[in-house]
């Protein structure tokens, strides 16, 4: 068993399989699911894990080289929006109707329990030069 990183075998095997370019969308309980990515489903019970640790465990596995967004989290939750904009300076926002149907072409689906309204974010996956 891995003593450190992603314990999580379906979401650590997910990962080992994205490249550049491939999209991941982290999101909350109540985004809808597109049919096609593949579904690592680690909700446990609302706000189980939440949306912070599941996106700061993500950003410590992958390389990230673009972030889009729900134009409504600004309004509508102040909270997932600081922790965006921290995480991402460059963060792209779209409509919420617009990120649903851009989830389509995400390769991965990773669904938190964060259970507050618009805690969900497309990353672009980069590439790791050494």
């Amino acid at each position: 068993m891995k003593k450190a990183g992603i314990l999580n075998r379906h979401l650590a095997g997910a990962l080992a399989e994205l490249g550049h370019g491939d999209e991941v969308l982290v999101c909350d309980a109540g985004m809808p699911i597109p049919g096609g990515p593949r579904v690592v489903d680690l909700a446990f019970r609302a706000g189980v894990p939440s949306f912070a640790e599941v996106l700061d465990g993500l950003l410590a596995e992958l390389v990230v080289e673009g972030a889009t967004a729900a134009t409504e989290v600004r309004r509508a939750n102040p909270e997932a929006a600081a922790l965006l904009d921290g995480r991402f300076p460059e963060l792209g926002l779209v409509p919420h109707e617009r990120l649903k149907g851009l989830s389509g072409g995400a390769r991965l689906v990773v669904r938190t329990g964060e259970a507050s309204p618009y805690a969900n974010v497309l990353l672009r996956c980069g590439v790791f030069f050494s």
